[in-house]
């Protein structure tokens, strides 16, 4: 059965990555082929791409969607039934480039500075009163029963802070670290990944399996064999690291986790970066790739085939660039993938298709915490099992974690319920105490030194703050 009139909106498309995954999982399926796409964007050029790359997913699968582009964001948002954002306030330059700069110069170091530390509150001052703005006009103007899918990070603060401020539109916050994690440990188990049952939760990037069985037998006693051999992938020793000291095997991955916590990256402790392999300022890094890839990404859409990925991969190899080897090739498979489109792990095509032809599926989502996670603070926001279904995202009850492991993400909970303050109560202050209390900024840094460095940032951040946060 073919839906029409069924809408859905991309916010941020020029993030071709998402654009492509999300679209080809969508197109994919019958019940969506001829759906209506609206992408929007703030730069019309990036907007221009996405527009083609939509274009070759639908002739690529023979489907035909009706896509629009705009850079008039309640023209593509107009009676939307779904809304996906991916969007990045200030961009990679100059904003993310200053949230590694700054506070580089009081001796505290970053892998990626999305999600927490002080990368993450500064993103997440940037992001939410943009999305606040964006979730207004999506009441005002979506299909009612809309719903917005979100993949923009700092995942944990917006989800908290836009269901905080609507019910009218539910914000379900989207991430690809559950799976893509049981995909890798499948790998290190050499069990094929379809055969794993687990079930997860936590806070978005700090999750943990709380169960990991293939058919019926608990894999944690291997996985425990694997680091007490040694034999933990060098790219993953953080978290097999964690699995020894808490039992259970976080979701996101090391170098994310690595700047979540205070044990890890230490002023003059280069012994402890080399025994984890921790790779500093990675997320810039990956950035520097797509500065490299894109010149090749728009030649391919212009010209499809000419493009050669190993001319992409020599260059970047050959490149200074820190980063870790398989983000240069994730580079080279997103120019070969242009032609050719496979469905991605991504739960936000599931997430729509569940909905429009009534297929359950559980899925992980990011919703605010009311009595999910008994251990966690009430209206937090957090990541659980969600059946999905005609009736939309149903998040299903956990009940209580591990006691160690809920005790560490309330670490990282604190600094997330004050940075949404600092928005919804438009108080500075809370700004200073958010990064007082980060685990890894306070690890680093004196009082009088973060203060410091957070009033720097605030000013060097001035263009994409309200007036509130303003010196």
């Amino acid at each position: 059965m073919s839906i029409r009139r069924i809408k859905i909106t991309l916010i941020g498309a020029g993030s071709i990555v998402f654009t492509r995954n999300l679209l080809g999982d969508i197109f994919s399926y019958p019940e969506l082929a001829d759906c209506e796409v609206a992408l929007h964007d703030i730069d019309e050029h990036r907007l221009g791409l996405a527009e083609k790359v939509a274009q070759r997913l639908a002739r690529t699968l023979g489907v035909t969607p009706t896509i629009t582009a705009s850079i008039d964001r309640r023209r593509a948002l107009a009676d939307a039934r779904f809304v996906i954002s991916t969007i990045q306030v200030g961009g990679y330059k100059p904003a993310t480039v200053t949230d590694f700069d700054i506070p580089r110069k009081f001796g505290l170091t970053q892998t990626i500075g999305d999600t927490l530390g002080i990368g993450g509150i500064m993103r997440g001052l940037r992001t939410i009163p943009v999305q606040l703005a964006m979730l207004k006009d999506m009441e005002e103007v979506c299909a009612p029963g809309a719903i917005h899918l979100n993949y923009v990070n700092p995942m944990a603060m917006i989800t908290w802070a836009l269901n905080q401020a609507s019910t009218r539109v539910p914000t379900i916050g989207l991430c690809h670290s559950v799976q893509h994690t049981a995909h890798e440990l499948a790998h290190d188990l050499g069990i094929p990944a379809d055969e794993i049952d687990y079930r997860c939760a936590g806070i978005n990037h700090m999750s943990f399996y709380t169960r990991f069985e293939h058919k019926g037998v608990d894999l944690y006693p291997r996985l425990h064999e694997i680091y007490a051999q040694g034999k933990a992938p060098a790219w993953n020793k953080v978290r097999y690291e964690m699995l020894h000291q808490l039992g259970h095997f976080p979701t996101e991955s090391s170098e994310h986790f690595a700047e979540y916590v205070p044990w890890f990256i230490k002023q003059g402790r280069e012994d402890l970066l080399a025994k984890f392999n921790i790779p500093l300022d990675e997320y810039p890094g990956r950035c520097q790739i797509f500065e490299h890839a894109w010149p090749y990404i728009e030649r391919e859409l212009q010209a499809p085939g000419t493009q050669d990925p190993k001319a992409l991969t020599a260059e970047l190899e050959a490149a200074d660039i820190h980063v870790m080897p398989r983000n240069i090739t994730e580079a080279a498979q997103l120019l070969e993938g242009l032609n050719s489109v496979t469905r991605s792990v991504e739960y936000g095509g599931q997430i729509i298709h569940s909905m429009v032809s009534g297929t359950p599926r559980v899925v992980y989502g990011n919703v605010r915490n009311h009595n999910l996670i008994d251990n966690l603070p009430q209206g937090c926001a957090v990541e659980v099992p969600c059946l999905v279904d005609a009736n939309g995202v149903q998040p299903t009850r956990v009940g209580a974690l591990p006691i160690q492991l809920a005790a560490l993400m309330r670490t990282n909970v604190n600094v997330q319920e004050l940075v949404v303050a600092a928005i919804t109560q438009q108080k500075r202050e809370h700004v200073y105490h958010a990064a007082m209390l980060d685990p890894h900024t306070a690890a680093v840094l004196d009082l009088e030194q973060i203060r410091a460095m957070v009033d720097e940032l605030l000013l060097a951040h001035r263009n994409f703050l309200p007036e509130y946060l303003h010196a």
